[in-house]
């Protein structure tokens, strides 16, 4: 190709560099999606992919803001504020169905525990070398599953019958009465060492992708 031919074929090229729309980088307000801190407005930070208040700063702009609907058919019924930061808070939590998915956390049920207070079930301690769990609210369901056998499934083929003795408190937290702890997300079984032992995990992980069903 001749330079006559080339110039004016760059000087297009060029032009239509030059008048291609700029690209817009959405802001997201309170619980709104984010990738990096300068996705969010004003004074919040992106933590989990949700825009947040930010804890360094102290600021409390999304305090009692509603978060954004999830999958499941359970929506957050608002938001807690712990410590600068804030966590949504459920009266539910998705439907049971004969293999569940979950998410296995580790609890001290034992007294001056990192469970806090009492189990709900009987205002008792117990001893975490008995495969015991405590069950979201929305699972807990006012109590009606305590003394219940649940049936716990880890990916690795293992699996545990566990009693239901307490509830994971989806609707308040950072208290004493919770050992200071944020609430439990919504789909949470919070699982004693005996648990995690016969499941052959391990607790030092913190969280798990199980299965449950009732037995």
């Amino acid at each position: 190709m001749g330079k006559s031919r080339l110039l004016p074929l760059l000087i297009y090229l060029l032009l239509k560099l030059i008048t291609l729309p700029p690209l817009v980088v959405s802001i997201s307000n309170c619980n709104g999606p984010c990738r990096t801190l300068n996705d969010c407005n004003g004074r919040l930070i992106c933590i989990n992919g949700k825009c947040n208040d930010d804890p360094d700063l102290g600021t409390h702009i999304c305090q009692g803001t509603t978060p954004s609907p999830q999958p499941g058919g359970c929506n957050p019924s608002g938001t807690l504020t712990c410590k600068g930061k804030s966590y949504p808070t459920y009266e539910c939590s998705p439907t049971v169905t004969s293999s569940t998915p979950a998410k296995l956390t580790n609890n001290d049920f034992s007294q001056g525990g990192d469970g806090g207070g009492p189990s709900e079930c009987d205002g008792k301690y117990h001893s975490n070398k008995i495969p015991i769990v405590a069950l979201s609210t929305g699972w807990y369901n006012g109590g009606t599953r305590c003394n219940q056998m649940i049936r716990v499934r880890a990916s690795n083929g293992r699996s545990v019958d566990a009693k239901v003795v307490d509830e994971c408190d989806s609707r308040h937290g950072c208290d004493a009465e919770h050992a200071g702890q944020p609430p439990c997300k919504n789909n949470i079984v919070d699982g004693s060492d005996a648990v995690w032992d016969a499941l052959g995990l391990n607790k030092e992980e913190g969280v798990v992708d199980i299965t449950w069903s009732m037995t």
